[in-house]
């Protein structure tokens, strides 16, 4: 099976071309002279060069540091975008920066607004800048190349790898992980044995976060199915509650989510049934629906990146962490709703994720058609399925980007 590449990355080289005339004798004399004056110039330049590397492994002064953010929404979401700026935060307190070191752009389409919004940061002065949503990635790729002394870092991307701008980086936390973690209260909580999910949007992003939800699930309830709906948007929160909704309506119990408001949440509230949230606690907004929520810690990975301009090293090109470095949890819980036993079970199979015994896309724990996923290639030429499981997010493995797009048996995509 192979998971569709949603761009594609281009790459144009430009060779120089040297005319060479011909020259007199009386002009031989003139000939030496400008070519020792080139060399002497192009000594002085090497120079400068040199220079200009030694400044660079020196890396920058913390009072000269400008960072820029580009945010899809703004913290009104109370999803997402909040999530992202509380990490901003959390870099800003760790690394003591000032408010005017720090530029954020909110409510950037993903369109070319996108790229107004890049370049207005770069001619500010930033020195790094963070774009957090899929859909900026062309624009970072397109915006990079004109200002070759600025990093550029996208989350959820995967075209930095096979890119030669050495300034452009990809990011994202290994959510799944987490979200494995969360079904597992799901799968113990559920009555009716139906599961919702109310997706943003049919990539592998989502798919391979909502598969491993109902994994978990599956693992502690074999007899558990799950229905998902998308809403074909990152986030509207109307749209998201209609979803939730019909989801309800079908006999769903427990809601999972990926989609950047609370809507799902309080819909879960108002109609007297459950939920397990993304990117924040929603407790607050549904004390009596959401249980507990699949969260990315946004901080560490700005904090990273930024230390390494500081300090003049390189930053990855893909870069990805999770349960291990925490850079993926759960929040804190809703004892009056957690199903006995949950805990537990959480905390066992968080050990087993961290010790590698346990791979969420273990192969013999689900089908596709009805048989054994056996091979999973995507557009790169890159085998996913080895070992026995799908090795989503590492290294060698088609890197930071969600690559599991497969829709397996026990859940249903509805229209």
């Amino acid at each position: 099976m192979k998971k569709k590449i949603l761009a594609s990355v281009l790459t144009v080289a430009m060779a120089a071309t040297l005319l060479v005339g011909c020259q007199s004798a009386a002009e031989s004399a003139d000939s030496a002279s400008s070519t020792a004056d080139t060399e002497s110039t192009e000594e002085s330049t090497d120079a400068d060069a040199e220079s200009t590397d030694a400044a660079a492994s020196e890396g920058l002064a913390l009072e000269d540091l400008k960072v820029g953010f580009v945010y899809v929404g703004d913290e009104s979401d109370q999803g997402y975008t909040y999530n992202f700026m509380m990490g901003t935060d959390e870099v800003q307190e760790s690394l003591g920066l000032s408010d005017d070191q720090i530029i954020e752009k909110t409510n950037v389409g993903e369109d070319s607004s996108c790229e107004t919004a890049l370049r207005e940061l770069a001619e500010a002065g930033c020195n790094i800048i963070f774009a957090t949503s899929f859909g900026f990635e062309d624009y970072v790729m397109e915006v990079a190349p004109d200002y070759p002394d600025v990093q550029f870092c996208h989350a959820t991307g995967y075209q930095s790898a096979a890119s030669d701008l050495a300034n452009t980086h990809n990011y994202f936390s290994s959510i799944y992980e987490a979200r494995y973690l969360s079904g597992i209260i799901a799968g113990m909580k559920t009555q009716t044995n139906k599961l919702g999910f109310v997706a943003a949007m049919p990539y592998a992003e989502v798919i391979s976060g909502y598969t491993a939800f109902y994994l978990g699930a599956k693992s502690v309830n074999p007899d558990v199915q799950m229905e998902v709906m998308y809403t074909n948007t990152w986030n509207d929160a109307n749209l998201e509650a209609q979803l939730a909704q019909a989801l309800i309506d079908d006999g769903c119990d427990v809601l999972g989510q990926h989609c950047d408001s609370a809507a799902t949440a309080t819909t879960a509230e108002a109609a007297g049934v459950w939920q397990i949230g993304y990117n924040t606690d929603m407790i607050d907004k549904a004390p009596n629906a959401s249980i507990t929520s699949a969260r990315c810690d946004w901080g560490i990975y700005p904090e990273y990146a930024i230390n390494c301009l500081l300090n003049g090293e390189e930053i990855a090109k893909d870069w990805s962490q999770g349960l291990v470095e925490n850079a993926v949890m759960l929040t804190a819980y809703n004892d009056a709703l957690m199903p006995e036993g949950a805990a537990e079970a959480v905390e066992t199979a968080k050990a087993a994720i961290i010790s590698g015994d346990l791979h969420v896309f273990d192969t013999s724990t689900f089908t596709v058609g009805g048989a054994e996923l056996t091979t999973f290639t995507n557009d790169f030429g890159v085998e996913f399925v080895k070992d026995g499981y799908f090795h989503e997010q590492e290294a060698d493995f088609g890197g930071s980007s969600p690559a599991f797009s497969s829709i397996i048996d026990g859940i249903t995509v509805k229209e």
